[in-house]
């Protein structure tokens, strides 16, 4: 199914609604102004298994460009806008996007791309132009919506930034099936979540996120409606299951606690009967701040573990959860097997690492090694993620993958932070690690030995944060600094940074 075919069965209905502004796209407009946009890559000589990326606030031309894609069997990217240019360039030249798409609140940064990537990226700005893009609104009028033919099921190439500090590109084999070709990983989520045409599905997450753009698709592939707040806020939140009956939604913990910190007659305030499900991943959920959204929304929290690799899915319900506390459910896509160091299979109960086999596949674009390292001899495939699983089956999560800071439900790789400051003048040594924050579950410490001790204090705190603000984005540079007169260092020279986690976190 695709949102042509609901764009003749129902064509006024809402495919995307923003909020809280209301601005609508129907389905007939969804099928349309893809259809339009699609023509314009055949133009360009776009064929299956190219690329175009895109760089969008949440809006609802981000869903048509990315159905535009889908439908011409491209590869597409969203590109998160909090990115500094350089880091925006590097993803178009490392995707070998063909077509860059942005908007005009974006276009401080948008400017600065334009000297960073070949000219033959054609660029596009949505809502205005500024030197070196050309008008979207343009290119739809000029092209016709009618049928195209050919058209073959495209997919989404999502980047999650590596250890190393560059971004890699996520990318799962096209399907070559014709446009409307439902995919197994849309049937469960479907499935799974027991949605139907009568769905309203509320989007509270940025949609270059997997889980926005990705979830939101699926959802309009089934002629339902995605809700989507343009920004988040928790009272925005419940107003908006109130005012359009949502009937599902999918959250990070970070989304819970804020909810949770309403007070009571905000949170009380709000008639969210309609409400049958709320989704949630992406981030280790808290177990006393899921009992108290239990408590508040009913057993309607369902929680999956997986990833952008997609290689195996875990899912669990309120009712499991509640006698499997912790849990991040059995497997429903995939086989687990926890393995140790030397490959072998561990019992229920004992740690190692978390691989899937029989799920999905995948390649780490333009990046062969990691790839291969992800799997073991049997074709078993692992993301780096620690953990065990009980007699059941069900699977427990104890460690994230190379340290990775999980911010409010956003990956954050220290290293790429630990490279921008490794050669400030002022910094001897230096290490990066996530530490707790109540809100977002983690936020970004610096621990520095500094060049002069005697400098350590809260004016070079502020200038290295300053520093690190300058050369990547904001979501990932350290909200405080703390100084040492060591770090934790193997004699091979390698960081102990789990030593220099524990003095942080608490003991479980």
């Amino acid at each position: 199914m695709s949102p042509d075919d609901f764009a003749l069965t129902s064509p006024d209905k809402p495919a995307v609604i923003m909020a809280p502004s209301g601005r609508t796209l129907s389905y007939r407009e969804l099928a349309s102004r893809s259809r339009r946009l699609a023509r314009h890559f055949r133009e360009l000589g776009l064929k299956p298994g190219d690329c175009i990326a895109f760089m969008l606030e949440n809006r609802p031309e981000l869903l048509e460009i990315s159905w535009a894609a889908q439908r011409s069997g491209l590869y597409f990217v969203p590109v998160n806008w909090h990115l500094q240019p350089e880091e925006v360039a590097y993803v178009i030249a490392d995707s070998g996007a063909r077509v860059f798409i942005t908007s005009e609140p974006l276009q401080e940064v948008a400017s600065a791309v334009v000297a960073l990537v070949p000219a033959s990226v054609e660029r596009l700005m949505v809502g205005g132009a500024v030197a070196g893009y050309g008008r979207y609104e343009d290119i739809l009028a000029a092209s016709s919506d009618a049928p195209l033919e050919g058209e073959v099921e495209g997919q989404l190439m999502g980047y999650s930034s590596g250890t190393t500090g560059f971004p890699k590109g996520i990318q799962r084999p096209l399907s070559g099936q014709p446009f409307g070709t439902n995919s197994i990983l849309d049937q469960m989520f479907w499935a799974n979540y027991k949605m139907d045409a009568a769905t309203v599905y509320l989007c509270p997450a940025p949609l270059y996120h997997a889980a926005g753009v990705g979830c939101c698709m699926p959802v309009t592939r089934l002629g339902a409606t995605a809700v989507v707040m343009e920004n988040f806020d928790a009272q925005e939140v419940l107003k908006a299951i109130e005012r359009y009956r949502v009937t599902h939604t999918q959250m990070v913990p970070t989304h819970f606690v804020r909810l949770l910190k309403l007070d009571e007659s905000a949170r009380l305030g709000h008639d969210l009967s309609s409400l049958r499900l709320a989704i949630h991943a992406a981030a280790p959920c808290p177990p006393e701040v899921k009992e108290q959204m239990i408590a508040w929304w009913g057993p309607i929290l369902y929680e999956y573990y997986s990833s952008t690799e997609a290689v195996g899915v875990t899912s669990i319900d309120s009712h499991e959860w509640l006698t499997h506390r912790g849990s991040v459910g059995r497997a429903s896509f995939g086989k687990i097997h926890i393995l140790d160091d030397a490959g072998k299979e561990l019992p229920p109960g004992q740690e190692g690492l978390v691989y899937f086999s029989n799920g999905g596949s995948f390649e780490y674009h333009n990046d062969p090694a990691k790839t291969a390292q992800a799997k073991d001899a049997q074709g078993r495939i692992t993301v780096g993620d620690m953990g065990y699983v009980d007699a059941e089956g069900y699977l427990y999560l104890t460690d994230r993958k190379s340290h990775m800071i999980i911010s409010g439900g956003v990956n954050i790789y220290p290293q790429e932070i630990e490279n921008a400051l490794a050669l400030h003048p002022a910094i001897a040594d230096v290490a990066v690690i996530g530490v707790p924050n109540a809100e977002f579950g983690e936020e970004v410490k610096a621990v520095v030995v500094p060049a002069d001790p005697a400098q350590a204090g809260d004016q070079l705190a502020r200038e290295i944060i300053e520093f690190t603000r300058e050369r990547i984005a904001h979501y990932k540079c350290p909200r405080s600094v703390d100084f040492v007169t060591e770090l934790p260092r193997l004699p091979t020279g390698k960081l102990a940074k789990r030593l220099l986690r524990d003095r942080y976190w608490p003991k479980t």
